[in-house]
């Protein structure tokens, strides 16, 4: 998604409808590295497309793997466990996901067939532990300098040196179970006999070793397990690609449309799609916590069905060891519940993309929540008072995507507030379409959905500034001036009769538009050069004389009054269509002004002008605008006046910015 400082998230006020979700993060990345490693060619489907995986995918390539795409699939060309690069420098970003096994890999790859790898990461990659790793492979004989404070990335994996394979190797399980899973997925590679991997002291987050043993049996590698203590590698272990791979749905990512289904799916329900019953992560089990919160669930081989059942949601006291990161999005849930909610046994909160349990505490008292926290542990009181909040997400997905469900506080509260999440493309790390996903399945009342007017005289830049607002916020945009050219051109194009109004009108909800980057799309067509044609305009005026058309396309304007907001420019947006906007904006630029810049658009195509004509017809239009008797060019009497004559762009919208940070409660 555009990268937007902040989004903005108005009251909400139900939910219903289907998501799909992205493939899931464990497993992608997983499989990648696994087909990396395999001999032979692995085609992958259903991978999620990420910046977790983005990393893995780019060191890959730097390490010799082919790798590219077909349709929608990602092919990987595997190395057979051979070094096909001797030398590489690795950024990771903040995936766990690959930093962890990758690190593994290449320091067995590279004390048996020698080399000097690099592996290092944003810096709060370099305070997410992963000494207990480095000690197991140490242990084991790999050759590993820190490049950094010891027990943190960024690491040098070197060698050859000699690996000592009959001692058993020891790792402990009680900080993050990826450290088992980067020992599981390397040591195949140098498996001339079997290797003994023990774990010391208790293994957390059990079910995502699961997902580790499952994959490497589908590619060719069958670990012995004595329960969750010991797993043997067997000699001989060699791993082949299954030639095809499809990725399950991010049973994490399921847990936000399960709550928000427990929250405000009253109606009809919502069906979460690609993870379900038979799923092999042990999030799934999240709607387990959900249901024993009230939520009324069902569950298919490959989908879910979540509505609401008890309201308010019930406070519960949960060990949530095998679901460590869907829990966060319980923490949220706890404000909808009738008693206090405490989860237990999240040690691993602590060092992941940031300090969850501190994240989440800090964040949810911002709202006007009571929380208390601990070492492993966070209780959560239902909210009474809730507050308007800025949303510091930490460059951490999971708190962005969690705290979207405090948005739902006007089903509790006379007087419902806005959340504004900062830095909302953290979600690219697992779910870069999420916040369009929600607002697909979610409703709000229009007068809660905020709306910014910018009206103006012909060529006073309106248009453009409203796109580069609209960018800015997130926001959907409206340029009202095109609808009647569109109108003309979808209606000659159906073969209407242009002075049948009614069958023009009844045209008119069927137009599939949008304004994205200053060009106009009817369906995915991009007509904005046919709209600035003389003869769209001729069509224009003809379908502007009915009044049928007249209403029809003041209601579709009306119905551009999308989540999260809207940003509409014309000449009586804030006075005749949104009155009610939360901020208006009149251009003031004088005729001269717009002469010139005009003049230099159409000396830049190509176009002979005349400045002194250009200002005369300026002039013109204004004075016409001015005195017509349906909805007169005049400012709103609550409008901001922008003289935008002697600003750029740029400085353009950092006022109207400035101006709607003071409208905001934030």
């Amino acid at each position: 998604m555009f990268k937007i400082p902040f989004l903005d998230l108005p009251p909400l006020r139900g939910a219903a409808g289907t998501v799909r979700l992205p493939g899931s993060k464990s497993i992608s990345n997983r499989v990648l590295l696994l087909a990396a490693l395999s001999e032979g060619r692995t085609v992958v489907r259903d991978l999620l497309a990420s910046d977790d995986t983005a990393v893995m995918l780019d060191a890959l390539r730097a390490l010799g793997c082919g790798v590219w795409r077909e349709g929608e699939a990602v092919v990987i060309d595997g190395l057979g466990g051979r070094l096909r690069a001797r030398e590489a420098q690795l950024f990771l970003g903040n995936a766990g996901t690959a930093m962890r096994p990758l690190t593994a890999a290449l320091a067995v790859l590279a004390a048996t067939q020698g080399g000097s790898f690099e592996v290092s990461g944003v810096p709060r990659m370099h305070e997410r532990p992963i000494g207990d790793l480095v000690d197991a492979l140490r242990g084991l004989g790999c050759a590993i300098d820190d490049l950094g404070n010891p027990g943190y990335p960024p690491l040098r994996l070197r060698g050859p040196s000699a690996l000592a394979l009959d001692a058993p190797v020891r790792v402990r399980g009680d900080v993050s179970s990826q450290f088992l899973t980067a020992l599981l997925l390397a040591l195949p590679l140098v498996a001339a006999q079997d290797i003994r991997i023990e774990v010391i002291g208790e293994l957390i987050s059990k079910p995502y070793i699961e997902i580790t043993l499952a994959l490497l049996a589908r590619f060719g590698i069958a670990v012995k397990r004595e329960g969750w203590q010991a797993f043997v590698i067997p000699a001989g272990s060699r791993y082949r690609s299954p030639g095809e791979v499809f990725v399950e749905g991010d049973a994490s990512s399921a847990s936000y449309f399960v709550g928000l289904g427990a929250i405000a799916a009253t109606d009809a329900p919502i069906r979460i799609e690609g993870v379900g019953s038979e799923s092999l992560q042990g999030d799934v089990r999240f709607i387990e916590a959900a249901a024993a919160m009230g939520a009324d669930v069902k569950a298919g081989p490959n989908w879910l069905e979540v509505r609401r059942g008890a309201w308010p949601l019930k406070g519960i006291t949960l060990d949530c060891n095998h679901i460590p990161d869907a829990a966060m999005t319980l923490t949220v849930m706890a404000l909808y519940a009738d008693g206090p909610t405490t989860l237990t046994n999240i040690a691993s909160w602590r060092v992941k993309e940031t300090d969850r349990i501190a994240a989440m505490a800090t964040e949810l008292r911002k709202l006007g929540a009571t929380v208390d926290e601990g070492p492993d542990w966070i209780r959560v009181e239902p909210l009474q008072g809730w507050q308007a909040a800025s949303i510091h997400t930490y460059d951490d997905h999971r708190v962005a995507m969690c705290f979207s469900l405090a948005a739902f506080n006007g089903l509790v509260t006379e007087r419902p507030q806005p959340v504004r999440i900062l830095e909302p493309h953290c979600v690219a790390k697992t779910f870069p379409d999420y916040f369009e996903t929600l607002f697909g399945v979610v409703t709000a009342r229009a007068a809660d959905i905020p709306v910014i007017t910018i009206d103006g005289p012909t060529a006073s830049g309106k248009g453009t500034l409203a796109d580069e607002v609209g960018k800015a916020l997130g926001f959907g945009v409206l340029d009202s001036g095109a609808l009647y050219r569109v109108t003309g051109l979808a209606a000659r194009r159906a073969g209407l009769d242009l002075d049948d109004g009614r069958a023009v009108a009844a045209l008119v909800p069927t137009l599939q538009l949008a304004f994205r980057d200053g060009h106009v799309f009817l369906g995915q067509e991009d007509v904005s050069a046919r709209l600035r044609a003389e003869a769209t305009g001729l069509l224009a005026s003809q379908v502007a004389a009915h009044a049928e058309v007249r209403q029809a396309l003041h209601q579709l304007q009306l119905d551009f009054r999308r989540l999260p907001g809207l940003v509409a420019d014309g000449r009586d947006m804030g006075t005749a269509i949104f009155p009610d906007a939360a901020l208006k904006v009149f251009l003031t630029a004088s005729a001269a002004t717009r002469a010139e810049r005009r003049h230099k658009q159409l000396i830049s195509k190509g176009i002979s002008a005349n400045i002194e004509s250009l200002r005369e017809d300026l002039e013109a239009r204004d004075e016409r605008d001015k005195n017509r008797s349906a909805s007169p060019l005049t400012p709103a009497q609550d409008a901001l006046l922008l003289d935008n004559s002697n600003l750029s762009i740029e400085e353009s919208v950092t006022q109207v910015l400035g101006w709607w940070q003071q409208r905001r409660p934030f």
